[in-house]
């Protein structure tokens, strides 16, 4: 069972002076006139499932949590008194939202944006009924709402950060720094699955991909959600599916996309002038907007992250070894945070979930086949760097203990042809 009582425990352990501080340097996040049941996340503190996973809130400051098994699905419910959230530590962090309707039972998609916290910062926002999202106030009214709370004014009503929980957040969070989050977040900053119907009709899909958009278009809460096709998404880095040159002949060519090396040296050079922090950030960013936010124009762009990182035979050994023990580290604490499989996910209501659907755990998707031969390259090296073999290993051991999966064996790799970054082989002629 998850720990904590929305930081409850974290704060009840501490003495009134140290508490008080806390708050002092601690950011504040002012939420005005939020309606009661409106399900609400800070970081890891929450969570999306669907809306069959919810039961009705208690009449208290912050509701029940729901507990669940992964520690991304935890969830708030808004009561009458609530009005945000203090104590929230500086650096980046994702709030997330879906309004309800009266009755409780359903749903607005869930609405999520980034921002970045300074010591002692206040952040307000106000719901807007027309619209159901919270908007920013003019800077006079944000001014005059700042001073409030730092007379404590509104201290009974904020809810304090489960600082219990921040460390699973760094371990998520640790590259996205505020210029990566201005470089990707959309224009107005809010990122949400109803403007994304244009984009799912024409998304490359597997068959794991296709269950989780049918699984979206089917729930209840994602009926009757207006289309917006004007507003822009994410300003996601373009990832080519596989490597094309002319004037290659076709077994170099077939040699560039088995090792994708040279295209992830040419992406690191155009779009992110070499910084590999920052595509590391990218990296967290969608994982965060897809698991959280429930994008799945997120998940594609973490997929295409992935799966050009995970086809790399040469930089992981030798060009770009500390880039990869970042990743993989990074990998690793995706995965336990957000696919963590027990008992309780095979109950019936599991099934609703759009990340504990049984899809993930089978070895058709791409993950399988990228991390099989992924871990052949590293454990096969004749020379490897001792961080590299141990975070190889401990992701091996997890997606093994999380997925089930035997990556030992000698089956032949499961590929689907419909998977845009499945490998690319040039047949030649006469072949």
């Amino acid at each position: 069972m998850a720990s904590g009582s929305g930081g409850g425990g974290a704060a009840a352990r501490m003495d009134p002076e140290a508490a008080t501080e806390l708050v002092r340097k601690g950011s504040t996040l002012l939420l005005l006139d939020v309606p009661q049941r409106t399900l609400f996340g800070i970081d890891t503190q929450a969570g999306p499932v669907f809306p069959a996973l919810f039961v009705r809130a208690s009449n208290d400051l912050t509701g029940f949590r729901l507990s669940l098994p992964p520690v991304l699905l935890q969830i708030f419910s808004v009561g009458p008194k609530f009005k945000g959230m203090k104590m929230v530590p500086p650096g980046p962090h994702f709030v997330y939202y879906c309004s309800s309707s009266r009755s409780g039972n359903e749903f607005a998609p869930t609405v999520g944006f980034f921002l970045t916290t300074q010591p002692s910062e206040v952040i307000v926002r106000k719901w807007d009924a027309q619209e159901e999202r919270l908007i920013k106030l003019s800077e006079e009214e944000e001014i005059r709402y700042s001073e409030a709370v730092r007379r404590f004014e509104f201290d009974d009503q904020l809810g304090p950060y489960n600082l219990e929980s921040y460390g699973d957040w760094k371990q998520l969070s640790n590259y996205l720094s505020q210029s990566a989050i201005e470089r990707l977040e959309p224009i107005g900053g809010e990122i949400t699955i109803a403007w994304e119907s244009s984009w799912m009709d024409k998304a490359p899909q597997s068959d794991m991909e296709r269950r989780l958009m049918e699984q979206l278009r089917e729930s209840k809460f994602a009926k009757n959600v207006p289309v917006q096709s004007e507003r822009r998404g994410c300003y996601y880095t373009s990832i080519p599916a596989s490597v094309k040159h002319k004037n290659v002949s076709g077994g170099d060519l077939t040699a560039l996309n088995l090792d994708k090396t040279s295209l992830l040296e040419s992406v690191l050079d155009k779009h992110y002038q070499g910084q590999e922090d920052l595509l590391l950030g990218e990296l967290q960013f969608t994982f965060i907007a897809f698991m959280m936010g429930q994008s799945l124009e997120a998940f594609m762009q973490w997929k295409a992250l992935v799966s050009l990182l995970l086809s790399c035979s040469e930089a992981p050994l030798h060009t770009r070894t500390n880039m990869f023990v970042k990743f993989l580290r990074t990998f690793y604490y995706q995965l336990k945070h957000g696919f963590q499989r027990t008992q309780d996910s095979r109950s019936e209501d599991a099934g609703n979930s759009l990340f504990l659907d049984e899809a993930w755990f089978s070895r058709d998707i791409f993950l399988y086949r990228l991390s099989k031969d992924f871990f052949t390259v590293v454990f096969e090296a004749s020379v490897v760097d001792g961080d590299l073999l141990s975070w190889a290993r401990k992701l091996k051991t997890l997606l093994e203990t999380t997925f089930g999966w035997d990556l030992e064996d000698n089956a032949v790799n499961l590929i689907d042809e419909d998977d845009e970054f499945a490998p690319v082989v040039v047949e030649m002629d006469g072949s």
